[in-house]
């Protein structure tokens, strides 16, 4: 009789113990059954008369006496039943519970609908849908709340900034799995609020055993956005240069107002026309001298990140590349033009050795034989951060090259070669070559050359023989081809490979700033000036300042930007309170390609259509539907039948 009633019509009870008291309802009954009251007969005179009312009394009696039986039974049962305090719940609403969320705060959930954010939205409906006492852990793709409460950590959702970092799909569940506990009692719920861009997805998904996962999207058809993508250098006339901005939209518009300002000055205003392929270019006109710290603006309702663009033009630095030996050098002149680069060309009779040390690329183009003297030039020149590039003769003194290229690069020249070699092998992910094509070509006209040297090396190859042999390798500025590039022994001079080979060598040797920078690369810069003992360049903008990592040498310094905390804008690098020159940085532009994922290739999750959606149900499912009250009143009401049976029947 407990177990049946423990388990009456599904139903759970608070205090189960209490329905042993259902065993008091025999006790009506066996009085009901025993009649345990006793009659008093009494003489009457003639009865005649009274039979047919003494028969109906007895059946209105007994019905009477059924009726308030099962009254007080059910009286008695409910009264019971109610201070077992019954309730309908899922088994798992007892079970405590590991609730982890992610909530994308990356650029694109900046967008608005209604004059409201995506991820303004998403935070409302978290403070609105989250039971006050819940606690959960909340992650974003910067930060980590721990075990919180809706009410811990309201202030920092509302006031959540939005960042250029995106996790992957696969990074964000490995993290997931890294705040739940390991308490396998416990049900566990991951959900994921994000747009869900395309740049979120991931190869390979790791699976999250016994987790039950949600995702929640929050983009919106409505979303339309006009990004700035990119500046660059177009035409260089003999006064004015070509500044080329590139747009792009999400949306179906022909124009938009694009402004360039010099400081918060207003220089120039244009309208960018976009093509069916909804791209546009603007062009600006400035003196080829002029000096600017720029900002390309337009003015957009959808994303606000991508709406400027800094980028400054300091007073050029060129780049010293000095080239030692053959007289036969036009070629380099051609490839190293003067406006970036000071090119001077010495044979090695001339040569002027103090002029090493202030040089930042020095070739040596075709030497017989390396004096002694040239050979500890160049050690110091290197040892300083000085690029070098060596082109053997083809006659030349072994011994007086493996001096220079043992101690500089682990090399040793063997012996020539007499016999025509292709150039067929191309190392396309060496900075050399890493932005020069836009594809990886294996059917091109091949160089070819008649003698190279042999080789005994450890460095990595970049320009291989069709032997696998190397036709140029080398590393951290050294470098070195193995066979003469003269028009004698080569045609490499006529090949589309020599431009980009050395230019990328001349500009490596360098790294001088471009127009601007993005944030969140590692971003390595080059300042030719010598620093003095205990003096350090210093960034700053805008009342923040900071201290970069720094490698101090001879005649350079080389500054590291990546780890800080920055904000686009364009930054001043100081030495000792003086202005060296200027760095402009921005975020990148992936969050700006709007375009998303098919959710239902995301296998093992289950979809929501809003966070207060999910919240709602996942209480549903969670809470307990007491049902005492309901008891309590069904026994008044038996009490009720019950007066209504005394006083009626």
């Amino acid at each position: 009789m407990y177990i049946f009633a423990k388990s009456l019509l599904g139903m759970q009870f608070k205090y189960p113990e209490l329905l042993w008291a259902l065993l008091l309802l025999l006790i009506p009954i066996f009085i009901h059954l025993f009649q345990l009251r006793r009659f008093k007969k009494t003489p009457f005179t003639n009865v005649f008369f009274l039979q047919k009312v003494q028969a109906e009394s007895r059946r209105s009696n007994t019905l009477k006496k059924w009726l308030l039986l099962f009254s007080r039974l059910a009286l008695l049962t409910a009264l019971i039943v109610a201070f077992a305090q019954p309730y309908f719940a899922a088994n798992s609403a007892f079970k405590k519970k590991d609730i982890v969320l992610f909530l994308d705060n990356s650029f694109s959930n900046q967008a608005k609908v209604d004059n409201v954010s995506l991820l303004e939205n998403s935070v409302q409906e978290l403070i609105k849908s989250i039971p006050p006492k819940e606690t959960f852990t909340l992650f974003t793709n910067e930060s980590v709340y721990r075990n919180v409460t809706i009410v811990d950590i309201q202030k920092e959702l509302l006031a959540l900034p939005g960042t250029s970092k995106q996790l992957k799909l696969n990074e964000i569940l490995l993290k997931a799995n890294s705040l739940f506990t390991d308490d396998t009692t416990r049900e566990k719920d991951l959900i994921l609020i994000s747009d869900f861009q395309q740049r979120i997805a991931s190869d390979e998904i790791d699976s999250t055993l016994n987790v039950r996962k949600y995702l929640i999207p929050l983009a919106s058809n409505k979303i339309e956005n006009i990004a700035i993508d990119s500046m660059y250098l177009g035409d260089i006339g003999l006064e004015n240069i070509d500044l080329v901005a590139r747009l792009s939209t999400n949306t179906k518009i022909e124009s938009t107002p694009v402004s360039l300002f010099d400081n918060d000055r207003l220089i120039a205003k244009t309208a960018a026309l976009f093509t069916a392929n909804r791209t546009a270019e603007v062009h600006f006109t400035l003196p080829i001298e002029q000096i600017i710290q720029g900002k390309i603006e337009i003015s957009d309702t959808g994303l606000g990140y991508d709406n400027q663009l800094y980028f400054n033009i300091d007073e050029k630095m060129k780049i010293k590349v000095l080239a030692i030996g053959s007289a036969n050098a036009e070629y380099l002149s051609k490839i190293y033009p003067k406006d970036e680069f000071a090119f001077t060309n010495w044979s090695l009779p001339k040569l002027n050795y103090g002029a090493l040390e202030e040089q930042n690329l020095i070739i040596l183009n075709e030497i017989e034989e390396i004096p002694n003297a040239l050979t500890i030039g160049l050690k110091s020149f290197t040892d300083t951060g000085g690029s070098l590039v060596v082109i053997p003769a083809y006659d030349l003194n072994l011994e007086s090259y493996n001096r220079l290229l043992n101690p500089l690069m682990a090399t040793s020249l063997i012996g020539s070669m007499i016999e025509e070699r292709k150039i067929t092998d191309i190392s396309f992910s060496n900075p050399l070559y890493s932005n020069v094509f836009k594809e990886r070509i294996t059917n091109f006209q091949y160089p070819v050359v008649d003698q190279y040297y042999r080789i005994r090396t450890s460095q990595p190859y970049i320009l291989r023989f069709q032997d696998g042999e190397p036709f140029l390798l080398g590393s951290d500025k050294r470098y070195l081809f193995t066979a003469s590039i003269s028009n004698e022994n080569s045609n490499f001079k006529n090949s589309p490979l020599i431009v980009p080979t050395f230019y990328n060598i001349g500009s490596n040797s360098l790294k001088l700033p471009p127009f601007y920078l993005t944030i969140g690369g590692t971003n390595e810069i080059d300042i030719p000036i010598p620093l003095t003992k205990d003096h350090i360049l210093k960034v700053s903008k805008e009342g923040y300042e900071f201290i970069p990592q720094q490698k101090s040498m001879a005649k350079m310094v080389t500054l590291t930007l990546g780890d800080q905390d920055l904000t686009p804008g364009i930054y001043k690098v100081t030495n000792n309170g003086a202005v060296v020159l200027h760095v402009s940085l921005n975020f990148n532009r992936d969050e700006s390609d709007l375009r998303y994922i098919d959710l239902s290739l995301i296998k093992g999750f289950s979809k929501q259509n809003s966070v207060s959606a999910l919240f709602e149900a996942m209480q549903n499912d969670n809470a307990i539907k007491e049902l005492w009250k309901w008891f309590v009143i069904l026994a008044l009401l038996f009490l009720i039948i019950e007066i209504f049976i005394q006083k009626y029947l």
